[in-house]
């Protein structure tokens, strides 16, 4: 199959800021006109639970995040674009996959880990607060991607991990049950900015650092003036190294804009005035989205429209390959006549490579006979991804 499909999700757990739409949206909008791409893209609803517990709050953050979609560019026509929970599939999925994952693959994710070493730095009980829905946060995700079987996921570098994880429940999988899933891969974008927020750090929600990305021009202009900057007086020559204020504008403008304002600090301009050129380029690009973005939500109708419309979309792909899926572990109709524990047994007196990662974070496999001998065993590769080839070239 020539044509890659990618995927790519959001948390409606918030308001999209402009680290979102540099960092994700626009990024991904871009991606989507690509030729030979077959693009989705979610809202993943489900994954706020995990952190949210208002309602309200869920609601209305998909509402803004589906909008914020739409305004940035992304045509519905062309994608498959979708609410997770719309997709009763993508839960089924995570059961399953579930039942073929190791706990001690999940007690190795980031965020439970954190979680822990929180947990006993304050001396507490290690898994206090900790719900089932965090720890099970990697399987969830895996189900969004190979229910689709993206060959690429864009992330960031935080999130490798979970594409890493994604893998190794697919293999995992078809070792036991045939080869139904795609090994996904991370896509990481070397040149996507991550912004700075207000006070210089990453922006976030976690920081309470970010610039709302549809502000109204008169708030967007009042968060601007309240970005960090030194003391250096107007005349003074400023460093552009460290400068949130600058690396924003570098975000969202040429470079010979860049060029510009880089020559601007080098002569001492004021900050600001430096502040009233980044208001006006960003606003420059977000004013024709934002009429849009605002007109959506006051039609929350068509939004519904449009994420139910991608549902089904989605779920033309989701049903029957669920159907192949279930019938592939057993949960079948009972008037099949299928043969699958004889059919199983004439397949496993061929020996088999198994996948497999160790403490060390080293990915290995070894190939065993019908009666489990190791018949081969690797030396660790880096990757999951090189870990496979060198299995194809064994299998070639």
């Amino acid at each position: 199959m020539n044509t890659q499909r990618v995927l790519t999700g959001i948390t409606t757990s918030g308001t999209p800021h402009l680290g979102n739409y540099v960092g994700a949206i626009r990024p991904a909008v871009a991606a989507s006109r690509a030729a030979g791409v077959e693009s989705f893209y979610f809202l993943a609803d489900y994954h706020a639970l995990i952190k949210i517990d208002e309602p309200a709050r869920i609601q209305r953050s998909t509402l803004e995040i589906a909008a914020t979609w739409i305004a940035a560019g992304l045509d519905p026509e062309r994608v498959t674009f979708y609410r997770q929970s719309d997709v009763p599939e993508i839960p089924e999925l995570t059961w399953l996959l579930t039942c073929v994952t190791g706990k001690g693959l999940l007690n190795r994710a980031h965020a439970y880990k954190a979680s822990v070493d929180k947990n006993t730095a304050a001396q507490q009980d290690p898994d206090a607060d900790v719900t089932a829905g965090l720890f099970m946060y990697p399987v969830l995700m895996a189900a969004d991607i190979l229910m689709f079987n993206a060959h690429k996921v864009p992330v960031g570098r935080d999130q490798i991990q979970h594409i890493e994880m994604a893998r190794d429940m697919a293999a995992s999988f078809n070792h036991r049950y045939g080869e139904h899933f795609v090994l996904p891969e991370a896509a990481i974008e070397e040149s996507v900015a991550t912004l700075p927020g207000l006070d210089g750090r990453k922006m976030s929600k976690s920081y309470d650092n970010t610039i709302p990305l549809f502000a109204t021009p008169a708030q967007l202009k009042k968060l601007i003036a309240g970005i960090k900057t030194d003391s250096r007086a107007p005349g003074e020559p400023k460093d552009t190294e460290g400068s949130a204020l600058f690396q924003i504008y570098q975000a969202f403008a040429t470079p010979a804009e860049t060029a510009n304002l880089r020559q601007a600090y080098a002569d001492g301009i004021a900050w600001s005035e430096a502040k009233q050129i980044l208001f006006e380029r960003i606003d420059h690009e977000i004013a024709p989205m934002r009429e849009t973005y605002e007109a959506l939500l006051r039609n929350p109708d068509r939004l519904e429209d449009l994420l139910l419309a991608g549902a089904a979309k989605a779920r033309r792909i989701a049903s029957p390959f669920t159907a192949k899926l279930r019938h592939a572990v057993g949960l079948r109709d009972l008037r099949s006549t299928d043969a699958p524990v004889k059919a199983k047994a004439e397949k496993s007196t061929e020996p088999v490579f198994k996948q497999y990662r160790e403490r060390d974070g080293k990915f290995y496999f070894k190939q065993v006979d019908a009666q489990g001998q190791v018949l081969l065993q690797s030396v660790g590769f880096d990757s999951p991804k090189d870990a496979a080839m060198a299995i194809a070239k064994l299998r070639g």
